[in-house]
């Protein structure tokens, strides 16, 4: 294989090309001949490969030079797997056993071989079958909490995260993409955009010249391209976590970049909550999912609650960092100057995180990449009830973020929403 040529790799193309990488060979065994190699590159950028040998099975993923979702007319830079590869090594070592192992990475041909999870599904899919995990609350939360609040100011070494912003901030072209599709386009007539027509053509004209909205959500935008807090997932979506019954793993994170710390909450909880609006267009009859919905909210409450316990625990064991220092605070006797630091900080992550929930519910039903959580409702009218509601939802967090107190508040909005669907 030439590296100084890129070339897109294919399952006849495979074998060949990477029959002399010894870290493949060494986990799916030495004869290529016998690989068998399929494709499930269902995302909307990259290639992703199943590659089972004698010994084992690997996953190879490959960058394109364009948006896969559109085509060649949309060009994007290859080094998004090198973002990839660096924010997976850093979220291995910051909440280890969360992100696939790493066996190979391949720079000039944008290329990752990294660990085959099984019996692992995505956990969209789970979710759309109306399949309740039991670990994934905790796991996620505890996910979250460890990789933000140890890639922040708050524990790392100053010199080494501003390095590491250095670094991250050359996935500028994937950052463009968050920039217009999450926060822009959906607020106005964008050529990409599309939805669920014409059953929401009333609901979405009129968000479309909501000034409140459109306010707010440049707020959010404002808030994702200025505060550079810590190192983020930069799309952490139920379509980027893999899970089993005993088993929680987050992929995907080549949107990495230095933002809030709420922004992967956020866009986490935003798919939770699609997810229970999304319930009743997959019941045969009205309310058999009512299980399913209540073990969603709940879901929601774990993944917060497990945030707040655990970066709270964090900040009393490892706070190091130039931020809320301790010799301000612990060390002058103050611990309960230390405690109201972390309040409000909680207290900022928490209206925050609410705010992006919100732009992701919106630009996930009224921009360019959908969710199959609602795509796969068959019935456009079904599917119209389902996303109308949770555009409310997102209209209301994105506008009253500020003035939410928590999310049982949250949660009471969102289950008087659903029985406007069934009344």
């Amino acid at each position: 294989m030439d590296a100084r040529v890129f070339e897109a790799l294919s399952v006849e193309t495979l074998p060949a090309r990477l029959g002399g990488n010894t870290a493949l060979r060494e986990r799916i065994g030495d004869d290529s001949n016998g690989w068998k190699v399929s494709e499930i590159g269902d995302g909307n950028l990259n290639l992703v490969f199943i590659v089972k040998g004698d010994k084992g099975t690997a996953i190879v993923k490959q960058a394109l030079p364009y948006v896969r979702l559109v085509g060649e007319q949309w060009p994007l830079p290859l080094k998004r797997s090198f973002f990839e590869y660096h924010a997976l090594t850093r979220q291995a070592q910051r909440d280890p056993g969360m992100v696939p192992a790493v066996y190979f990475f391949d720079a000039e041909q944008a290329m990752i071989v990294m660990e085959y999870l099984s019996p692992h599904v995505i956990l969209r899919h789970a979710l759309i079958e109306g399949r309740r995990l039991p670990r994934i609350g905790r796991d996620l939360g505890l996910f979250t909490a460890r990789t933000l609040f140890r890639g922040s100011d708050l524990c790392m070494p100053t010199l080494d995260k501003k390095a590491d912003v250095a670094l991250f901030s050359d996935n500028g072209a994937l950052c463009d993409i968050t920039e217009s599709l999450v926060f822009s386009d959906p607020y106005i007539e964008a050529p990409m955009n599309r939805h669920t027509a014409p059953q929401l053509d009333g609901l979405v004209e009129e968000l479309r010249r909501d000034r409140d909205l459109k306010v707010e959500a440049q707020r959010m935008k404002h808030l994702f391209s200025a505060k550079a807090e810590t190192l983020c997932h930069g799309d952490l979506h139920s379509g980027s976590v893999m899970v089993s019954d005993d088993d929680t793993r987050v992929i995907d994170p080549e949107f990495a970049f230095y933002g809030p710390i709420s922004f992967d909450v956020g866009m986490l909880l935003a798919n939770f909550w699609m997810s229970y609006f999304s319930q009743a267009g997959h019941e045969q009859t009205p309310g058999e999912r009512d299980s399913m919905r209540a073990y969603l909210l709940g879901t929601v409450d774990a993944v917060w609650a497990t945030f707040c316990a655990e970066f709270s625990r964090l900040w009393q064991s490892e706070r190091n960092g130039i931020l809320y220092q301790t010799s301000l605070f612990e060390q002058r006797g103050d611990v309960l100057g230390a405690e109201q630091a972390l309040v409000r900080v909680l207290d900022d992550i928490h209206h925050e995180m609410l705010g992006f929930a919100g732009v992701e519910i919106l630009r996930r039903i009224l921009g360019l990449a959908h969710n199959a959580d609602f795509e796969t409702i068959a019935d456009p009218d079904r599917r119209a009830v389902c996303e109308s509601k949770a555009l409310k939802l997102g209209r209301h967090l994105t506008v009253n973020r500020e003035r939410i107190p928590g999310l049982a508040a949250v949660h009471g909005t969102i289950e008087r929403l659903y029985r406007e669907t069934i009344s």
